[in-house]
């Protein structure tokens, strides 16, 4: 009996651990997100580069077919069109649908999570007919969603210079976050 409730345990952990984790990647976009004026969310650094509007169509897309009905379908949905995700929207008039759609995207993962149960990480799923546990699919997305919250973070670093707001523990400042942390 007490390994059942063992692994019930170290599942719980998980689960948590991927909502903490989901949650501090999309605040980390977010906080990068609003430091940038509408305009600013189609610069594109350099040819062949996304912009962040770019970024956030694909994160969107992606959210959207892996995480519905993510334990019943295939995480690459038919109806997603993954290659427009990559065209530059026409204006900046576009970015409140797009941050709306960011919102509502995300929201689509967690109420996921929030149903999740330990026994479910062990369960298979498909994505583009692969089948990994959902352990796995989660730690998948994770991966891919850290890698495009950090492309955010570079792309409004770059276009705000010195204005730029830290998300973390500014230049200079590292002694004495440190020395607050062990108070």
């Amino acid at each position: 009996m007490q390994a059942t409730s063992d692994s019930a345990a170290v599942g719980e952990a998980l689960l948590a651990s991927f909502r903490h984790t989901f949650q501090q990647y999309k605040t980390l976009a977010d906080r990068a997100l609003a430091q940038l004026e509408p305009a600013e969310w189609l610069h594109r650094p350099a040819p062949g580069s996304n912009s962040a509007a770019v970024i956030v169509q694909h994160v969107v897309g992606n959210l959207r077919s892996r995480f519905t009905d993510f334990l019943t379908t295939d995480g690459e949905k038919p109806t997603r069109d993954r290659e427009a995700e990559f065209d530059e929207p026409a204006s900046a008039a576009a970015v409140p649908a797009l941050q709306a759609a960011w919102q509502q995207a995300w929201q689509i993962l967690f109420d996921l999570l929030a149903t999740l149960q330990p026994a479910d990480l062990l369960r298979l799923v498909t994505i583009r007919g692969e089948a990994h546990s959902v352990l796995l699919a989660l730690q998948r997305q994770v991966a891919h969603y850290s890698m495009h919250v950090g492309q955010l973070v570079q792309l409004a670093k770059m276009m705000r210079g010195e204005a730029f707001q830290s998300l973390s523990i500014p230049r200079g400042q590292s002694a004495a976050f440190n020395a607050q942390m062990m108070k």
